[in-house]
């Protein structure tokens, strides 16, 4: 009928052009169905949320790849960032906690049911040392008549400071110990190694002496000062004629040590120990109340029950050894001098504010509460994070003690500080054509103390 109509040719094309309909169609059909398998057919299935379906797809993906490309910026940058900070002069953006990463302990625990001992029991130093003495008499244990051969002997711990000025404060502690050493013909340890992990804190410096006294046997006298402690006094030479029967010199008194047991009798921040078997003795009885844990917990209760006015803390150096000398002073006590005429430690509370006033009044080479020895910051604890008195007060009369003795080394050379507070100089002598011929106010540029004996051979 459709061919009688419209003719045989038109007819083929119209039957070709519903065929090729009915693919459409169903290739349109068969998408549909795919497209609902792979993203689902919405929540009510219906062709208006499919039709949503299908765009909220093509347009995530439009959408996906400028956020791809921001995450991968991002993440470029922030490695960039960390390679540029691992490369960075800048000190202030640098983690210092990057290189203060200690190795494992691998040290084997003690046990703790024996007794602590600092090492080998030695029982014939003297005699040991005596021969040693013998045999090299280039490092004889007097420098003169009345002169005896020391070593002064302070630390710090092997980290930085705590706070941010506390390793500077550390320095100009060390600059003034070598000052009044140079001066005084001393020779001085720095150290900066825990020997005993057991021994930490307060008792660190047991383990390090004994190691001193036995590697420097030409070593007569090991002077220990804490590393809060400065000289204030760089003109005191110590009167080494009056502890010529002493084995241990501390600052004290023997009314306080041995009728009151008073725990601040005596002071451990400076004393002298004489390099012998008696010393030895000493220590070995001394060092076991300090293993910490368990064992220094216990000793810290013992000292509060039997000395005076002791707060409740843990076992200390300075309290075991008021209660050794206390409890045995038989043993102990004949060798032992509390010196009490000059500061040997001085508490600073009680001194930094009369600077001025010895200043004015006095002059160094005292010694004494007129112009003091040592200035000890007991308490401040300048490397820690917290100290027992003001930070603002502790580092500025911290500043006054260094200049205080600082002067005196300045005035050497023709300076001084502008003042106490001031890190700044002032010229106080004018130069001169002959300069060997200038005497320096104090006489410490070749005080007499520091002048060596030759022998007449």
């Amino acid at each position: 009928m459709i061919e009688k109509c419209l003719g045989a040719q038109r007819s083929r094309k119209i039957h070709r052009a519903l065929r090729h309909c009915k693919v459409t169609i169903l290739c349109l059909v068969l998408t549909v169905v795919v497209l609902r398998g792979t993203i689902g057919a919405g929540k009510f299935g219906t062709p208006e949320q499919d039709f949503n379906e299908i765009r909220d797809h093509f347009y995530s993906r439009k959408r996906a790849e400028p956020h791809r490309v921001l995450e991968e910026v991002q993440t470029t940058s922030s490695v960039s960032e960390a390679k540029s900070n691992a490369d960075s002069n800048n000190y202030n953006a640098f983690d210092i906690n990057k290189i203060l990463v200690d190795e494992e302990a691998g040290d084997s625990k003690p046990d703790p049911n024996q007794p602590y001992s600092l090492g080998p029991k030695i029982s014939d130093w003297d005699e040991q040392r005596a021969k040693w003495l013998k045999e090299n008499p280039d490092y004889p244990n007097f420098l003169g008549p009345n002169k005896p051969r020391v070593l002064l002997v302070t630390g710090s711990s092997p980290k930085p400071c705590e706070n941010p000025v506390g390793d500077h404060y550390l320095l100009k502690s060390i600059k003034n110990k070598i000052d009044y050493c140079r001066l005084h013909g001393i020779e001085i340890f720095y150290n900066m190694a825990l020997l005993d992990a057991e021994m930490a804190g307060f008792w660190a410096k047991l383990p390090l002496i004994r190691k001193l006294l036995l590697s420097h046997p030409e070593i007569e006298f090991l002077w220990w000062m804490d590393s809060d402690a400065m000289f204030t006094d760089m003109a005191f030479e110590l009167p080494w004629e009056r502890y010529k029967d002493a084995n241990l010199v501390m600052h004290g008194w023997n009314e306080m040590v041995y009728d009151q047991k008073n725990w601040i009798g005596l002071n451990t921040g400076s004393f002298l120990m004489r390099n012998g078997q008696w010393a030895l003795d000493l220590l070995d009885v001394w060092a076991p109340m300090g293993p910490k844990g368990k064992v220094r917990e216990e000793a810290g209760k013992i000292l509060t029950r039997e000395l005076k006015d002791r707060p409740v803390f843990e076992a200390d150096d300075q309290s075991a050894m008021v209660y050794l000398l206390a409890t045995q002073r038989d043993k102990w006590g004949d060798r032992v001098y509390l010196e009490s005429a000059y500061y040997l430690h001085g508490y600073w509370g009680i001194l930094v504010d009369r600077y001025e006033e010895m200043i004015e009044n006095y002059h160094p080479g005292l010694g004494d509460h007129r112009w003091p020895l040592v200035t000890h910051f007991v308490g401040c604890k300048p490397c820690g994070k917290f100290g027992d008195y003001p930070v603002e007060r502790c580092l500025k009369q911290m500043d006054r003690a260094f200049n205080f003795g600082d002067n005196q080394i300045l005035q050497i050379y023709g300076f001084t500080h502008k003042s106490l507070a001031s890190r700044r100089v002032k010229r106080v002598r004018n130069e001169t054509g002959n300069p060997l011929e200038v005497k320096d106010e104090l006489g410490l540029l070749h005080p007499a103390f520091k002048a060596v004996k030759l022998s007449s051979s």
